[in-house]
Protein backbone atom coordinates (compact mmCIF):
# COMPACT_ATOMS: atom_id res chain seq x y z
CA UNK A 1 0.00 0.00 0.00
CA UNK A 2 1.61 3.38 -0.90
CA UNK A 3 1.67 6.14 1.38
CA UNK A 4 0.63 10.02 0.02
CA UNK A 5 4.20 11.97 0.08
CA UNK A 6 3.20 13.76 2.43
CA UNK A 7 3.10 11.03 5.21
CA UNK A 8 6.64 10.26 4.60
CA UNK A 9 8.50 8.55 7.40
CA UNK A 10 11.56 10.06 6.59
CA UNK A 11 10.41 13.88 7.00
CA UNK A 12 8.69 12.92 9.95
CA UNK A 13 11.78 11.11 11.63
CA UNK A 14 13.36 14.79 10.71
CA UNK A 15 10.76 16.70 12.53
CA UNK A 16 11.01 14.78 15.83
CA UNK A 17 14.86 14.76 15.53
CA UNK A 18 14.67 18.53 15.53
CA UNK A 19 12.29 18.88 18.22
CA UNK A 20 14.66 16.95 20.54
CA UNK A 21 17.08 18.97 22.97
CA UNK A 22 20.11 17.05 23.47
CA UNK A 23 20.19 18.06 27.34
CA UNK A 24 16.73 15.60 27.05
CA UNK A 25 19.54 12.51 25.99
CA UNK A 26 22.59 13.98 28.26
CA UNK A 27 24.54 14.52 25.67
CA UNK A 28 27.85 15.86 26.37
CA UNK A 29 28.03 19.73 24.63
CA UNK A 30 30.88 19.39 22.29
CA UNK A 31 30.95 23.21 21.06
CA UNK A 32 30.41 22.45 17.80
CA UNK A 33 27.79 24.76 16.20
CA UNK A 34 24.41 23.00 15.36
CA UNK A 35 23.55 24.12 11.99
CA UNK A 36 19.91 22.71 12.71
CA UNK A 37 18.16 22.53 16.47
CA UNK A 38 17.68 19.37 17.76
CA UNK A 39 19.63 16.06 17.22
CA UNK A 40 22.31 15.67 14.89
CA UNK A 41 21.33 12.26 12.76
CA UNK A 42 24.80 10.43 14.74
CA UNK A 43 22.82 11.55 17.96
CA UNK A 44 20.29 9.67 17.06
CA UNK A 45 21.51 6.74 15.90
CA UNK A 46 24.02 6.49 18.43
CA UNK A 47 20.59 6.62 20.67
CA UNK A 48 18.85 4.40 18.86
CA UNK A 49 21.65 1.86 18.49
CA UNK A 50 22.07 2.18 14.42
CA UNK A 51 24.11 3.14 12.25
CA UNK A 52 24.37 6.40 10.52
CA UNK A 53 23.89 4.93 7.24
CA UNK A 54 20.67 3.35 7.87
CA UNK A 55 19.20 6.01 9.52
CA UNK A 56 20.62 8.27 6.67
CA UNK A 57 18.80 5.98 3.74
CA UNK A 58 15.52 6.29 6.29
CA UNK A 59 15.19 9.64 6.17
CA UNK A 60 16.16 10.15 2.67
CA UNK A 61 13.09 7.41 1.91
CA UNK A 62 15.42 4.70 0.32
CA UNK A 63 14.90 2.69 2.76
CA UNK A 64 11.53 0.87 2.20
CA UNK A 65 11.28 -1.44 4.75
CA UNK A 66 12.08 -0.73 8.47
CA UNK A 67 11.49 -3.15 11.15
CA UNK A 68 9.75 -2.86 14.64
CA UNK A 69 12.67 -3.00 16.31
CA UNK A 70 14.50 -0.50 14.94
CA UNK A 71 11.01 1.84 15.11
CA UNK A 72 10.66 1.18 18.81
CA UNK A 73 14.52 2.11 19.25
CA UNK A 74 14.09 5.22 17.25
CA UNK A 75 10.70 6.17 19.53
CA UNK A 76 12.31 5.79 22.84
CA UNK A 77 15.34 7.71 21.77
CA UNK A 78 13.03 10.30 20.64
CA UNK A 79 11.24 10.29 23.54
CA UNK A 80 8.10 10.10 21.29
CA UNK A 81 4.50 10.15 23.53
CA UNK A 82 1.88 7.30 22.81
CA UNK A 83 0.41 9.14 19.62
CA UNK A 84 3.50 9.64 18.02
CA UNK A 85 5.03 6.26 18.64
CA UNK A 86 1.21 4.70 17.17
CA UNK A 87 1.54 6.93 14.60
CA UNK A 88 5.26 6.43 13.86
CA UNK A 89 4.19 2.36 12.69
CA UNK A 90 1.77 3.51 11.03
CA UNK A 91 3.18 5.44 8.27
CA UNK A 92 6.46 3.20 8.39
CA UNK A 93 4.16 0.09 7.58
CA UNK A 94 1.19 1.27 6.26
CA UNK A 95 -0.27 -2.60 5.31
CA UNK A 96 -1.31 -2.91 7.99
CA UNK A 97 -3.41 -0.21 8.58
CA UNK A 98 -7.27 -0.97 8.31
CA UNK A 99 -9.00 -1.58 4.71
CA UNK A 100 -12.41 -0.71 3.51
CA UNK A 101 -13.03 2.14 5.48
CA UNK A 102 -13.01 4.60 2.05
CA UNK A 103 -16.24 2.34 1.29
CA UNK A 104 -17.90 1.83 4.70
CA UNK A 105 -21.62 2.57 4.37
CA UNK A 106 -22.25 5.94 4.66
CA UNK A 107 -25.65 5.50 7.13
CA UNK A 108 -25.44 5.95 10.87
CA UNK A 109 -26.49 2.68 12.67
CA UNK A 110 -30.28 2.78 13.68
CA UNK A 111 -29.12 2.12 17.19
CA UNK A 112 -26.94 5.24 16.98
CA UNK A 113 -29.16 8.00 15.84
CA UNK A 114 -31.86 6.64 18.28
CA UNK A 115 -29.40 7.70 20.91
CA UNK A 116 -28.14 10.99 19.44
CA UNK A 117 -31.85 12.27 19.46
CA UNK A 118 -32.49 10.74 22.72
CA UNK A 119 -29.87 13.42 24.17
CA UNK A 120 -32.36 15.99 24.23
CA UNK A 121 -30.72 18.56 25.95
CA UNK A 122 -26.99 17.34 24.99
CA UNK A 123 -25.36 18.52 21.35
CA UNK A 124 -23.89 15.58 19.96
CA UNK A 125 -22.84 14.74 16.09
CA UNK A 126 -21.84 11.35 14.41
CA UNK A 127 -18.73 12.18 12.72
CA UNK A 128 -16.70 9.29 10.98
CA UNK A 129 -12.48 9.80 10.49
CA UNK A 130 -12.41 12.50 7.98
CA UNK A 131 -14.34 14.66 10.26
CA UNK A 132 -17.76 14.64 8.32
CA UNK A 133 -20.92 15.41 10.02
CA UNK A 134 -22.82 11.99 9.41
CA UNK A 135 -25.49 12.69 11.72
CA UNK A 136 -26.57 15.59 14.51
CA UNK A 137 -29.25 16.40 17.08
CA UNK A 138 -31.14 19.62 17.58
CA UNK A 139 -29.04 20.95 20.19
CA UNK A 140 -25.75 20.42 18.34
CA UNK A 141 -27.31 22.57 15.55
CA UNK A 142 -28.04 24.88 18.01
CA UNK A 143 -24.37 25.03 19.43
CA UNK A 144 -22.56 24.16 16.27
CA UNK A 145 -23.81 25.13 12.92
CA UNK A 146 -27.33 24.97 11.04
CA UNK A 147 -25.83 21.59 9.32
CA UNK A 148 -29.28 21.57 7.52
CA UNK A 149 -28.31 24.65 5.34
CA UNK A 150 -25.09 23.33 4.59
CA UNK A 151 -24.46 21.16 1.15
CA UNK A 152 -23.64 17.65 2.30
CA UNK A 153 -20.01 17.42 0.56
CA UNK A 154 -19.44 20.51 2.91
CA UNK A 155 -20.98 19.39 6.41
CA UNK A 156 -16.91 18.65 7.43
CA UNK A 157 -15.87 19.97 10.81
CA UNK A 158 -12.17 20.63 9.36
CA UNK A 159 -13.56 22.53 6.51
CA UNK A 160 -15.70 24.39 8.79
CA UNK A 161 -12.80 25.45 11.00
CA UNK A 162 -10.77 26.63 8.35
CA UNK A 163 -13.37 27.91 5.80
CA UNK A 164 -16.09 28.93 8.16
CA UNK A 165 -16.29 31.98 9.49
CA UNK A 166 -19.46 31.39 11.41
CA UNK A 167 -18.07 28.41 13.08
CA UNK A 168 -14.18 30.03 13.11
CA UNK A 169 -16.42 32.58 15.45
CA UNK A 170 -17.27 30.66 17.54
CA UNK A 171 -14.13 29.84 19.25
CA UNK A 172 -12.63 33.00 19.53
CA UNK A 173 -9.27 34.11 20.67
CA UNK A 174 -8.67 29.91 21.16
CA UNK A 175 -9.45 29.41 17.21
CA UNK A 176 -5.38 28.77 16.72
CA UNK A 177 -5.59 25.90 19.35
CA UNK A 178 -8.15 24.05 18.17
CA UNK A 179 -7.29 24.28 14.64
CA UNK A 180 -3.91 23.53 15.20
CA UNK A 181 -5.45 20.01 16.96
CA UNK A 182 -7.98 19.29 13.98
CA UNK A 183 -4.86 19.52 11.71
CA UNK A 184 -2.91 17.27 14.38
CA UNK A 185 -5.72 14.86 14.39
CA UNK A 186 -7.16 14.76 10.74
CA UNK A 187 -2.72 13.84 10.27
CA UNK A 188 -3.12 10.90 12.75
CA UNK A 189 -6.25 9.82 10.57
CA UNK A 190 -4.72 10.04 7.38
CA UNK A 191 -2.01 7.81 8.41
CA UNK A 192 -4.23 4.99 9.73
CA UNK A 193 -6.65 5.24 6.58
CA UNK A 194 -4.02 5.72 4.02
CA UNK A 195 -6.19 4.11 1.33
CA UNK A 196 -8.95 6.80 1.39
CA UNK A 197 -9.35 8.88 -1.65
CA UNK A 198 -11.65 11.41 -0.33
CA UNK A 199 -9.85 12.24 2.66
CA UNK A 200 -6.73 12.64 0.46
CA UNK A 201 -8.98 15.06 -1.18
CA UNK A 202 -9.83 16.88 1.57
CA UNK A 203 -6.11 17.22 2.93
CA UNK A 204 -5.41 18.49 -0.07
CA UNK A 205 -8.00 20.81 -0.44
CA UNK A 206 -7.20 22.35 3.22
CA UNK A 207 -3.47 22.77 1.55
CA UNK A 208 -4.83 25.04 -1.72
CA UNK A 209 -7.07 27.09 0.83
CA UNK A 210 -5.71 27.63 3.87
CA UNK A 211 -2.13 28.87 4.32
CA UNK A 212 -2.66 28.04 8.38
CA UNK A 213 -3.65 24.65 7.36
CA UNK A 214 -0.53 23.88 5.14
CA UNK A 215 1.91 25.72 7.28
CA UNK A 216 0.69 23.68 10.83
CA UNK A 217 1.01 20.40 8.32
CA UNK A 218 4.28 21.29 7.95
CA UNK A 219 4.80 20.91 11.52
CA UNK A 220 4.11 16.98 11.56
CA UNK A 221 2.11 17.26 14.72
CA UNK A 222 -0.35 14.46 15.65
CA UNK A 223 -2.96 13.23 18.04
CA UNK A 224 -5.75 11.01 18.24
CA UNK A 225 -9.24 12.76 19.48
CA UNK A 226 -9.45 13.07 22.75
CA UNK A 227 -11.76 14.29 25.64
CA UNK A 228 -11.02 18.64 25.93
CA UNK A 229 -12.68 21.61 27.38
CA UNK A 230 -13.51 23.99 24.45
CA UNK A 231 -15.19 27.21 25.40
CA UNK A 232 -17.47 28.63 22.83
CA UNK A 233 -18.87 31.89 22.22
CA UNK A 234 -22.34 31.47 21.05
CA UNK A 235 -23.47 34.61 19.50
CA UNK A 236 -26.53 34.57 21.09
CA UNK A 237 -25.92 32.29 23.98
CA UNK A 238 -22.74 33.87 25.12
CA UNK A 239 -19.27 31.89 26.43
CA UNK A 240 -20.52 28.46 27.23
CA UNK A 241 -17.68 25.85 28.38
CA UNK A 242 -18.06 22.68 27.02
CA UNK A 243 -16.32 19.62 27.68
CA UNK A 244 -16.23 17.65 24.44
CA UNK A 245 -15.94 14.28 24.78
CA UNK A 246 -15.53 11.35 21.87
CA UNK A 247 -17.17 7.83 21.61
CA UNK A 248 -16.10 5.10 19.77
CA UNK A 249 -18.71 2.96 17.80
CA UNK A 250 -18.74 -0.45 18.21
CA UNK A 251 -18.58 -2.17 15.17
CA UNK A 252 -17.77 1.16 12.92
CA UNK A 253 -14.35 1.67 13.97
CA UNK A 254 -14.43 4.73 11.46
CA UNK A 255 -17.32 6.23 13.06
CA UNK A 256 -17.40 7.91 16.71
CA UNK A 257 -20.11 10.25 19.12
CA UNK A 258 -19.12 13.29 19.81
CA UNK A 259 -20.87 14.92 23.00
CA UNK A 260 -20.91 18.10 24.38
CA UNK A 261 -21.75 19.07 27.67
CA UNK A 262 -21.60 21.92 29.66
CA UNK A 263 -19.37 22.60 32.05
CA UNK A 264 -19.90 22.47 35.78
CA UNK A 265 -20.15 26.24 36.73
CA UNK A 266 -23.32 27.60 36.81
CA UNK A 267 -23.14 30.53 33.75
CA UNK A 268 -22.17 27.26 31.26
CA UNK A 269 -25.04 25.23 32.48
CA UNK A 270 -27.37 28.50 32.26
CA UNK A 271 -25.92 29.82 29.05
CA UNK A 272 -26.85 25.85 27.58
CA UNK A 273 -29.85 25.33 29.06
CA UNK A 274 -31.07 28.96 27.04
CA UNK A 275 -29.49 27.52 24.03
CA UNK A 276 -31.35 24.45 24.18
CA UNK A 277 -34.67 25.78 24.90
CA UNK A 278 -36.02 25.92 21.17
CA UNK A 279 -34.04 23.75 19.33
CA UNK A 280 -34.45 22.59 15.42
CA UNK A 281 -35.66 19.40 14.80
CA UNK A 282 -33.42 16.25 14.16
CA UNK A 283 -32.75 14.69 10.65
CA UNK A 284 -35.10 12.51 9.82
Amino acid sequence: MALPIYLSLGSYLRACRAAVRPSDLALFDDGRRRRVPGLRREELAAAANVSIDYLTEIEQGRRRHVSRPVLAALAQALRLSGDQREYLFAIAHPESAPTGTAESPADVPAHVGALLNGLSSVPAVVLNHRWDVMSWNGCAAALLADFDAIPAGHRNLVRMVFLSREYRQLFGTNWETWAREAVSTIRWEAAHHPDDCALDALIREMHDRSEDFSAWWREQTVSAAKPRRKVFHHPAAGSIAMDVQPFAVLGRPELSLRTYTAAPDPASQRALRSLTRVVPAAPG
